[in-house]
C-alpha cells in the first residue's frame, strides 16, 4: 500500500517538495494546504489531491502518513505540531522553525506524540558533500584548523517586495543568514562539530527590509578550529556558495556543492573542477529546478519512518543551526563576542556574551 503525504504550503519550495514526492515510488500526495487558493489548487491538480485552506481539516485528512511543510519559516512549528498531534511524521523545510525556543516545542510535541520529525537540509545528501564528510571523518584532512564559506548570492527588489513574510523578523526570522546562509551554517557544524564563541557583523546595506542582507561571522570551534562564514543576498549578480575547509593533512574545497579541489599530503591525486558539472542557480534565484536534493531528503525520511532510525537532519540536528544564527545575531546586536555553553541533560546550549 503506498503512502500518503500531505503538502504544507502553497509557495515555489513546496512544488519542489511535490515534484520529488512524486519521483518516489509508493509515495502519493494525498492533500495540499495553504493560504492563496490558487496556488494551492493548482498544486492540488498537479498531484491529484485535496486542497485545503485550514491546517487543523487538512491534518485531519485521511488517508494520510506524513507532511512535508514548506510554508514561512515562521509558522513551522505552529503547524507540525497539529500534524504530530495527529499522529503525522513532520518532515520541515529549513530552518526547522526562526528561534530556538518555537524549535525546542515542535521538537517535544513530535517526541511526545511518537512521529518522526525531520529538517531539509540536502546538503547533506549531496554525494559530494557525503563524500567530504567521510574524509574528514576518517581523518583524511587530519585535525581540522580552518573553515571559509562564502555565500555571495543575490535576490532582487521583488524578492522581498512581493513577499508578504520574507525580510521580516516575525516570519523570516531574519534575512541572509537565516534564509540563505542556514545551508551553510548547518553544514559547517555537520562536517566541524560544535561551535564555541562566535564575533558578527550584520547589516541591511541594499535591500529595504527588517533583517540583514548582509553578514560576517568569525567563528571557533569547541576543536580549536577556527572558521568564517559570510552571507549576502546584496551581492550582484549572485556567485557559487564556496567553502574551504583545511586541516593539518590536507585542504578540501566545495563549490556549488562540487569537489572541486583537493590537496592531500598522503596522495598526489586532486580533484579538479570539471567543466561538465552543473550550476546550481540559488544564488541569483530563490526557485529549486533541481530536485533530486529534496528527492534524497524525503527518501532518507521515508527510510527513518520504516526501519524506526533517525532521519540525516532529525530535530536536534536542526535546531543547531539556528542556534548558531542566533548567537550570530547576539553578537552583531551587542558588539560582543558570543560564547555558546551546553545547558541541561538534552545537550541543549545556552547563549552567553562574554
Amino acid at each position: 500500500m503506498a503512502r500518503q503525504i500531505g503538502i504544507l504550503g502553497g509557495g515555489g519550495i513546496s512544488e519542489t517538495h511535490l515534484r520529488a514526492a512524486q519521483q518516489i515510488d509508493g509515495l502519493q500526495v494525498a492533500a495540499v494546504c495553504g493560504e492563496n487558493p490558487a496556488k494551492v489548487k493548482r498544486l492540488a491538480e498537479m498531484a491529484g489531491a485535496r486542497a485545503y485552506s485550514d491546517v487543523e481539516a487538512f491534518v485531519t485528512h485521511q488517508p494520510m502518513d506524513l507532511v512535508a511543510i514548506g510554508s514561512p519559516s515562521g509558522c513551522h512549528a505552529d503547524q507540525g505540531i497539529p500534524a504530530a498531534r495527529k499522529g503525522l511524521h513532520v518532515l520541515v523545510e529549513k530552518p526547522i522553525d526562526i528561534t530556538v525556543s518555537r524549535a525546542d516545542r515542535l521538537i517535544e510535541e513530535c517526541r511526545r506524540a511518537g512521529v518522526k520529525l525531520g529538517v531539509v537540509f540536502q546538503d547533506r545528501v549531496a554525494p559530494d558533500i557525503v563524500r567530504l564528510k567521510e574524509l574528514i571523518d576518517n581523518g583524511s584532512l587530519g585535525r581540522p584548523l580552518l573553515a571559509s564559506a562564502h555565500v555571495r548570492w543575490h535576490r532582487p527588489i521583488e524578492y522581498y517586495g512581493e513577499s508578504r513574510w520574507r525580510g521580516t523578523w516575525a516570519l523570516d526570522g531574519g534575512g541572509a543568514l537565516m534564509n540563505q546562509g542556514i545551508h551553510t551554517a548547518d553544514l559547517l557544524l555537520w562536517l566541524l562539530g560544535d561551535v564555541a564563541n562566535v564575533s558578527a557583523r550584520t547589516a541591511t546595506l541594499l535591500h529595504d527590509i527588517e533583517v540583514e542582507d548582509t553578514a560576517v561571522a568569525v567563528l571557533e570551534f569547541t576543536s580549536g578550529a577556527l572558521g568564517m562564514i559570510e552571507a549576502a543576498t546584496s551581492a550582484f549578480p549572485g556567485y557559487p556558495r564556496r567553502l574551504v575547509l583545511t586541516g593539518t593533512e590536507g585542504t578540501a574545497c566545495l563549490e556549488d556543492d562540487q569537489l572541486v579541489d583537493l590537496d592531500l599530503r598522503s596522495s598526489s591525486q586532486a580533484a579538479r573542477d570539471s567543466s561538465d558539472r552543473s550550476r546550481n542557480a540559488s544564488a541569483s534565484s530563490p526557485l529549486v529546478s533541481d530536485v533530486r536534493g529534496h528527492r534524497r531528503i524525503l527518501e532518507d525520511f521515508l527510510h527513518a519512518v520504516d526501519s524506526g532510525g533517525s532521519p540525516v537532519c532529525d530535530g536536534p540536528e536542526g535546531r543547531r543551526s539556528v542556534e548558531l544564527v542566533e548567537a550570530i545575531y547576539a553578537s552583531s546586536k551587542s558588539g560582543a563576542r558570543i560564547t555558546l555553553q551546553p545547558s541541561g541533560p538534552s545537550g541543549s546550549r545556552a547563549v552567553f556574551p562574554v
